[in-house]
């Protein structure tokens, strides 16, 4: 009688961990923990290949075969009946969204943000940049930390480099560096982009994040921002340099 309550929580977890922290480690450890357990029902197993699926399009730029994917899952997802777990998908789309520096309010969470739980809603509030009142001890352990950097990192850019400035771009680059999994060390930094925290090596960490993975889509969106800093400071050589690295990235776009 406890087969059903266990499969449901099981692949609550472990849709849970891929959807809020996006971290490729933390899943996999939950599947290994549910090996040599009854075979897990086909809506989840689903739903899983095409999170995954989708997942690895949005990164490559293969926008029309991401959607299909998200597609897939969101409806597999939602044959349970489970909000929490349809919510948790849509804050999985989020997440890439601001780790590739588009950001939009969410709207495919939004609807299910009253049964999504507490921690799901903290999760949003971060991607969306409303760091306000935000109760950081509902969010995996390396966003707490980057959250915790605002009051110290609230100097805008452009402006001169100040001691404080410095010590803040310091505790930032650190924060991020410590952050072990590529896709949630992107994440943490479109966050602070969108709060208007983050620091020049900040970016400078994103943009070779994403060029390590092979990630054209966010790194072609954090090179534009290298970019325009270079165009502001008047440095046309550098910003001549970052067009040249942008146009290479998008000279082999893969087709769906």
């Amino acid at each position: 009688m406890a087969v059903q309550p266990r499969h449901r929580a099981e692949a609550a977890v472990t849709v849970r961990n891929a959807s809020l922290v996006l971290a490729a480690l933390l899943v996999a450890a939950v599947l290994a923990a549910c090996a040599g357990g009854p075979a897990p029902p086909q809506w989840r197993l689903d739903a899983r290949g095409a999170l995954r699926a989708f997942e690895s399009a949005w990164l490559r730029g293969q926008a029309l075969v991401a959607t299909q994917e998200f597609a897939r899952a969101r409806s597999a997802l939602a044959s349970t009946g489970d909000a929490q777990l349809v919510a948790h998908a849509e804050l999985s789309r989020c997440a890439l969204q601001v780790a590739s520096l588009e950001f939009d309010d969410c709207p495919g969470f939004r609807p299910l943000a009253q049964d999504a739980g507490a921690g799901a809603r903290a999760y949003a509030a971060y991607l969306a940049g409303q760091w306000q009142g935000l109760d950081v001890a509902l969010l995996p352990p390396w966003h707490r930390a980057v959250v915790a950097l605002q009051g110290a990192a609230a100097e805008p850019l452009g402006k001169g480099s100040t001691p404080s400035a410095t010590a803040a771009a310091q505790a930032q680059g650190a924060a991020l560096a410590a952050i072990d999994d590529p896709l949630s060390r992107l994440v943490a930094a479109g966050a602070l982009f969108r709060a208007g925290r983050i620091a020049p090596a900040g970016i400078a960490q994103a943009v070779d994040t994403a060029s390590a993975q092979g990630w054209r889509r966010p790194l072609v969106a954090w090179l534009g921002v290298q970019e325009k800093r270079a165009q502001a400071a008047g440095d046309v050589r550098a910003a001549e340099a970052i067009r040249r690295r942008i146009e290479l990235s998008l000279e082999a776009v893969a087709k769906p």
